[in-house]
């Protein structure tokens, strides 16, 4: 038996590292682009303070939003190819097909029930961040996939 993993289960670590990479450049920027936008929702905090509570809000909505976009790029591998296109366009799919989960974040997240986020499922800011968000993943996600295509292919 060959130590190696087989070509199908290179295929969907190939994506969840691409997802996962692309995770961290998302909560990398995102701060900024809160910050930009003039609000302080973050995806991150989002998860954090539903899995870790307020002290440990950080570390939990990283390890939360990392193992997302693994995930994502696991399943992304195992219904095809690992294709730039496919990554944004898949991306593009989830902002829209996830954005009415916002409406149980308003009744149930502790910082929409605090008054320190606004109505998100109605907010136009919060609507732009995770346009802008998205489109950062995906992009970054897909040029990920596109730079392990071409590497694969010279090998």
């Amino acid at each position: 038996m060959s130590a190696r993993p087989s070509a199908s289960v290179r295929h969907i670590l190939t994506g969840a590292s691409a997802g996962a990479a692309a995770a961290a450049v998302w909560a990398a920027a995102e701060p900024h682009v809160a910050r930009a936008l003039g609000h302080t929702y973050t995806d991150v905090r989002l998860l954090g303070r539903v899995a870790g509570g307020e002290r440990t809000w950080v570390p939990a909505g990283v390890v939360v939003h990392l193992g997302n976009g693994a995930g994502f790029g696991a399943a992304l591998a195992l219904t095809g190819p690992l294709t730039f296109r496919r990554a944004v366009g898949w991306v593009a799919v989830e902002t829209v097909v996830t954005w009415p989960l916002m409406a149980l974040a308003d009744k149930a997240h502790p910082d929409r029930r605090s008054g320190r986020w606004p109505r998100l499922l109605t907010s136009k800011p919060i609507m732009a961040h995770e346009a802008i968000m998205h489109a950062i993943f995906g992009l970054v996600m897909g040029a990920i996939l596109a730079f392990a295509r071409r590497r694969r292919c010279r090998a």
